[in-house]
């Protein structure tokens, strides 16, 4: 074999396995995260977790993965990809479809212990808004939260 055909053969195969992470997050990437926030909430508390889940930088934040916590009135008390969010009321927030996807996330959450729920959100990566689906569970009074955009 070429040096020329192994040279092609080798960015092949480096673009196939790169594929994946360009892709985002997955289903069980999100679930997984959110599990770890709910055990770190129960282990250390929300007020030190809720820091560490809005730290761009931190281990709650992925590419275009992250952590987001709504008190069941539609406040949102910790957020990994917008920190202007935390604190504000976003009840009556609306995707472009005009859906009350946070209305219907804390309904949601105070009806079951966890699920999922499709929207159409920004994509922190990627800048535009794209079709997503995001895993809940709830705790106490909140619902802990991370999506996943669908391709």
């Amino acid at each position: 074999m070429s040096h020329k055909m192994i040279a092609v053969a080798a960015a092949a195969a480096l673009a196939f396995a790169a594929a994946p992470a360009l892709a985002g997050a997955s289903k069980d990437d999100a679930v997984a995260m959110v599990k770890k926030a709910v055990e770190a909430i129960k282990a250390d508390g929300a007020d030190k977790t809720y820091v560490v889940i809005s730290d761009k930088t931190g281990p709650f934040v992925k590419d275009d993965l992250y952590v987001v916590v709504y008190q069941l009135d539609g406040k949102v008390l910790a957020h990994g990809a917008n920190a202007k969010f935390i604190g504000k009321d976003m009840i009556d927030a609306q995707d472009v479809d005009g859906k009350l996807y946070v209305k219907e996330r804390v309904e949601m959450a105070a009806k079951q212990p966890s699920f999922w729920q499709d929207y159409k959100f920004v994509n922190p990566v990627s800048k535009k808004v794209e079709p997503k689906e995001m895993y809940c569970e709830r705790l106490d009074n909140t619902a802990v939260c991370a999506g996943v955009y669908k391709l």
